[in-house]
C-alpha cells in the first residue's frame, strides 16, 4: 500500500539526510519523482516552491505536499491524501528527532575530540554535496525550457543569473529577490 511505502521512504530520508531540509531535495526527488514515479519532475518543482514560501522547514514542508499528492495521484480519496501528507511528515522527523537527542548529549562529553571535530567538518563536506545535488537536479527543461535560445530559457537563465549575482555579491534580501523574480516572470511570461 502507498501509506507504507511513503512511511518507509521518507523514513529512510528523515534518517540519511544531514544538513537540514535543503539536503533533503536531492533525496526526496530521487525517491518520489525518479524512483517511485509518485510525482512528476514538474510536480515535483512546483511543490518545491510552495514548500519555499509556507512557513516552516522546507524539508517536512515538501515531505507533507508530496504525501498527498502522491496518495491523490494515485486515486485515492482525499481523505487518505491527507492521511498520506500526515505520514510522510511524521516519518521524515521520528528518526531524526530521537537521533538528535541521543547525539545532542554525546556531543556535550566528546564536543573538544579532535576526531568529533573532523567528522563534523567531513559531515558539513558531504552537506555542500548534497544541496549542490539538489540544484542540479532542478535544471530540467520543466524549468528553464530547453536549451535553444528561446525566449522562456534566456529568460529564466536571466532571472537564475540575476537573482544570483544579487545575493552572493550584493547580499540582497531573499525575500525581496523571491518577489521581484515572481514579478519579472509574471512581466515577461504574461507578453
Amino acid at each position: 500500500m502507498i501509506l507504507l511505502q511513503l512511511f518507509y521512504t521518507f523514513l529512510l530520508i528523515g534518517l540519511f539526510t544531514f544538513g537540514g531540509g535543503y539536503s533533503m531535495i536531492a533525496l526526496i526527488y530521487d525517491q518520489v519523482v525518479t524512483r517511485h514515479a509518485w510525482i512528476t519532475s514538474a510536480e515535483f518543482t512546483d511543490i518545491l516552491a510552495i514548500s519555499q514560501i509556507t512557513p516552516g522547514p522546507i524539508g517536512i514542508n515538501t515531505a507533507t505536499y508530496v504525501g498527498y499528492a502522491a496518495v491523490a495521484s494515485a486515486g485515492y480519496p482525499t481523505y487518505m491524501a491527507l492521511l498520506g501528507s500526515l505520514i510522510a511528515s511524521l516519518a521524515v522527523i521520528l528518526l531524526p528527532a530521537a537521533l538528535i537527542i541521543v547525539v545532542s548529549q554525546w556531543l556535550q562529553h566528546h564536543k573538544d575530540n579532535p576526531t568529533v571535530a573532523a567528522l563534523l567538518r567531513t559531515l558539513r563536506l558531504a552537506v555542500l554535496g548534497l544541496i549542490a545535488a539538489a540544484a542540479l537536479s532542478l535544471l530540467t527543461v520543466d524549468n528553464f525550457g530547453t536549451p535553444a535560445l528561446s525566449r522562456p530559457f534566456v529568460t529564466s537563465v536571466a532571472i537564475f543569473l540575476a537573482v544570483f549575482i544579487l545575493s552572493v555579491r550584493y547580499r540582497k534580501n531573499p525575500i525581496l529577490l523571491i518577489a521581484l523574480s515572481g514579478l519579472a516572470g509574471l512581466v515577461v511570461y504574461s507578453i
